[in-house]
């Protein structure tokens, strides 16, 4: 199993070979989508990219918790949260090939 990640610069770099655009052509129609993607999420509260799986934003409420060097009591402020959930198309191919 390989454990590199895969990059902005990877993803720019993927499309210019495949493509006949330039590199700073392919560079900003990636930062575009990202912004675009960014965007939605903030405005939103949801990006659906069919076959991959949906980003949602939500509100976490102020909690109870706890200093672990000083052990004291404190509350945590309330904060956005983004969570992915994977598609059923794709959780079903990636659990396929195990």
């Amino acid at each position: 199993m390989s454990e590199k990640t895969l990059t902005k610069a990877d993803i720019v770099d993927s499309i210019y070979d495949k493509t006949n655009r330039n590199r700073n052509e392919v560079k900003r129609l990636v930062e575009s989508l990202l912004r675009l993607s960014k965007q939605a999420i903030k405005k939103d509260h949801a990006l659906l990219i069919s076959g991959l799986g949906k980003f949602e934003a939500y509100d976490k409420k102020a909690r109870k918790g706890r200093n672990p060097q000083t052990d004291a009591s404190i509350i945590l402020p309330p904060r956005k949260v983004v969570v992915f959930r994977l598609s059923r198309k794709l959780r079903a191919e990636l659990n396929s090939n195990t």
